[in-house]
């Protein structure tokens, strides 16, 4: 990875790491809805342009095509997740929310094999079986489910990266002529488009603080629109695979900024659990083998997820 790459890498882990932190400040005061209707709407806003850009051939062309399909990525990689992560930012940290995300991989493995009858290997076996239990350490006391508890949250999130999981497969079974700025762009339309309704039903009566304005923009154009653009240019790059490793950073930028800008507390099960999801998850992706693994077996059964 080259030196530009590598600043890429970080500066797109530290905005999706931010990303967290936005939601947390914003959702309060816009609410779920509102809010990633902003989200999904502005975010398309500054996508749409630049898939014009590209011409009918390479751009908005397929996306006409294939409005159907990418509807229903707009649903579940978008309107879902975006949803779910908002109002578990109700009442999770920045941090703790990161976490839940980055267990993303694992869900999406989980697919595969259920939905797809993927084959794993014995490493992404053990990577998926860390993962659960990590995901239980993590949560561990945190699914309270009585007025005021945040299990609700909890299983929000985990129902968001479930969503992101089967996104990533259907989007590569029915999108495949579709460029990635063009499934970006036309989930983030789509989303935006179904969310309307809702962001207008449920637009706080109190008009949001200047504040919570920033960080609702700062989330849409930050961390949704320019990130992934320069996620997609970090793939055209070093390929996706190594490219999908910005997952592990994303929970540490994600708690750095919320202590530090908001106060938030690091918890020992906090650590315990995202450190075992996190082996778990490079065990997934097969960035880590078990001893007497084939790595090229292993690469090719990471490519199915």
């Amino acid at each position: 990875m080259s030196r530009s790459d590598a600043i890429d890498f970080l500066l797109l882990s530290a905005i999706w790491g931010a990303s967290f932190l936005f939601m947390r400040v914003a959702v309060p005061e816009f609410g779920p809805f509102a809010l990633i209707g902003l989200r999904s709407g502005l975010a398309a806003l500054c996508l749409w342009p630049l898939l014009l850009a590209r011409g009918r051939e390479t751009g908005w062309g397929p996306v006409r095509t294939h409005l159907r399909e990418l509807t229903v990525v707009g649903v579940v990689n978008a309107l879902i997740p975006f949803t779910l992560f908002a109002y578990a930012a109700l009442s999770l940290t920045a941090g703790f929310t990161a976490l839940i995300n980055a267990s993303t991989p694992l869900w999406t493995a989980l697919v595969g094999v259920l939905w797809l009858r993927s084959g794993l290997s014995r490493a992404q076996w053990c990577g998926l079986a860390l993962g659960v239990l990590g995901m239980v350490i993590l949560t561990w006391g945190k699914v309270d489910f009585k007025p005021g508890g945040s299990g609700l949250a909890v299983v929000a999130g985990l129902i968001a990266t479930l969503a992101y999981g089967i996104s990533t497969h259907y989007t590569k079974r029915k999108l495949a002529a579709v460029s990635p700025l063009g499934v970006a762009a036309g989930s983030q339309i789509t989303g935006a488009l179904m969310l309307l309704p809702l962001a207008v039903i449920y637009w706080p009566a109190a008009s949001p603080s200047l504040k919570a304005w920033i960080a609702a923009i700062l989330l849409a154009v930050l961390a949704t629109a320019f990130a992934l653009i320069l996620y997609f240019r970090l793939i055209s790059r070093v390929g996706g695979q190594k490219a999908s490793t910005v997952t592990f950073l994303i929970p540490v930028f994600a708690i750095g900024w919320g202590a530090a800008l908001l106060g938030e507390g690091v918890t020992g099960p906090m650590l315990a659990g995202g450190a075992v999801v996190l082996l778990g998850t490079a065990l997934t992706l097969g960035i880590l083998r078990l001893p007497g693994t084939n790595r090229e077996d292993l690469g090719k059964a990471a490519q199915k997820l």
